[in-house]
């Protein structure tokens, strides 16, 4: 885990977020858009967030998969009928439009994490055994970031409090009971819910379990990239952030340090980080925030969060 003080953070990093709900109206009263175009650290940065009232239930958060298939944020949008947001989530892989982490719609588990990651070069004998962290949202509409367990032949995830360190052996699976003796799992009966890692901050605190979660190998933590983010803030509000990137002079992206301390300027009490690149995309009414990377624009992804009104 990688930890840092909050008055290192506090004195280094500070944005103005401007309220900008004007540029993508309607909006309920629970929902309020903000950006920043202040510099991170000498660079250029455009970064947007919504935040929306967990306990205002004139608005559903919901999930999408593909299915198998791969759609933009904006097709999606138009296949959910037109929500107020679609944002990008899991992490993938592109050969089979896979997602690699757990993807729960009303109370459903749609994908699984993976756990299992097959070592290469001399060690293509070892596996390293991960527990991925997802942010959900329960039936009372509490949120919680937790690192899981799933299993196909379960309904419910499982999940652990505490982050669990990298298991690395030559046995190519665990059984469940295995994987459950490591850390004080219990069921996760959450009605909404996405993967993605690694975890940015706890407790209010920024600790980044990128070491645990082996999401970005070697110095890449401090690789300034396009994000995607989802947090919650102790009076209950949902936080969503985007943040453009790979464009010099214009916005060069932030590394996993940045965007934790971005996120708990805003007041996350726990923040994950989730598949960002070129798969960062936040819509509100279908409208853009930040310029995806690519040059194609809009990256096809396999699930997206969705929050619409009732």
């Amino acid at each position: 885990m990688i930890s840092f003080l909050l008055l290192s953070i506090m004195a280094n990093a500070q944005w103005k977020w401007k309220n900008v709900d004007s540029l993508f109206q309607p909006l309920p009263a629970a929902m309020h858009v903000y950006a920043t175009h202040d510099s991170t650290e000498g660079k250029p940065n455009i970064a947007y967030y919504v935040s929306v009232d967990l306990k205002d239930r004139l608005v559903e958060f919901t999930t999408q998969v593909g299915n198998g298939k791969r759609y933009t944020p904006a097709q999606f949008f138009e296949q959910e009928q037109k929500p107020l947001l679609v944002m990008n989530t899991t992490f993938f892989e592109f050969v089979h439009n896979r997602n690699l982490n757990v993807v729960i719609k009303d109370g459903n588990i749609k994908a699984y994490q993976v756990h299992t990651l097959t070592g290469k070069g001399r060690d293509s004998l070892t596996y390293r055994h991960v527990f991925g962290s997802a942010i959900g949202i329960d039936k009372r509409r509490r949120a919680d970031i937790a690192w899981l367990y799933t299993d196909s032949a379960d309904r419910y995830a499982y999940a652990s409090q505490r982050v669990i360190h990298t298991l690395k052996d030559s046995v190519p699976q665990h059984t469940k009971a295995e994987m459950l003796r490591y850390g004080g799992f219990k069921k996760w009966k959450m009605r909404t819910a996405v993967g993605g890692g690694p975890v940015l901050v706890q407790n209010g605190e920024i600790q980044i379990t990128n070491n645990e979660e082996l999401k970005f190998a070697g110095k890449a933590i401090n690789d300034k990239h396009p994000r995607t983010a989802m947090g919650y803030t102790a009076d209950d509000k949902l936080i969503l952030m985007v943040i453009e990137g790979r464009f010099p002079g214009k916005a060069e992206g932030a590394s996993l340090i940045q965007e934790a301390q971005m996120l708990q300027q805003i007041g996350c009490i726990e923040a994950l980080n989730l598949d960002g690149g070129g798969s960062s995309c936040l819509l509100i009414n279908g409208k853009q925030t930040i310029t995806p990377s690519d040059k194609e624009g809009q990256r096809a992804v396999p699930a997206v969060v969705v929050i619409r009104k009732k």
